[in-house]
């Protein structure tokens, strides 16, 4: 089942709360698309499932991940969790809410928007789902542009890492997965 927060509790720093869930995504963003295959049956599908909703493969492909709650526990709507990226001095924080998630037999997944702070302003989901043959996908769906003086500075170069982010989180999924 789909769980949106309310429309009232707005506290993403965008106007287009939960548009990952739907389609068409918002225009005057940058538009990301990426599916990956990570592998075939129900463990493969409860595995990586669980990686996705509990942050483990983004931390396993290199994000540090702080949450607000139980850290085992899988996402829920209104989590919040600061994804950062570098060392030291060098680190963005990138702080996110979670405004909706799905858990249903063949389709489990979450999306985050931005918070005030984050280098972008938009929405990000991740999505497992299974299909009737036992093929199992990842999907990472976003809108966004540039928040920050630094991303909007690099211009065309933040959606390419977006998409290379993405891809390398579909690559370390099928290598999790691949163990179930």
């Amino acid at each position: 089942m789909t769980r949106l927060i309310s429309a009232g509790r707005n506290t993403v720093n965008y106007p287009d709360r939960g548009a990952t869930a739907r389609r068409p995504l918002p225009a005057r963003y940058n538009h990301l698309h990426h599916r990956t295959r990570i592998g075939h049956g129900q463990a493969v599908f409860e595995t990586a499932g669980v990686a996705v909703t509990t942050f483990h493969a983004h931390r396993t492909s290199g994000m540090l991940v702080r949450e607000d709650a139980d850290t085992t526990a899988a996402v829920r709507p209104g989590s919040r969790v600061v994804v950062g990226i570098g060392l030291g001095p060098l680190r963005i924080d990138a702080p996110c809410e979670v405004v909706w998630t799905v858990y249903e037999p063949r389709r489990v997944g979450f999306a985050y928007g931005t918070l005030a702070g984050h280098p972008e302003c938009g929405e990000e989901s991740f999505m497992v789902s299974m299909d009737a043959d036992g093929t199992v996908w990842f999907e990472v769906t976003a809108f966004s542009r540039p928040a920050a003086w630094y991303t909007r500075l690099a211009g065309p170069v933040i959606p390419f890492l977006q998409l290379r982010y993405a891809r390398w989180l579909g690559y370390n999924l099928r290598r999790l997965a691949a163990a179930a």
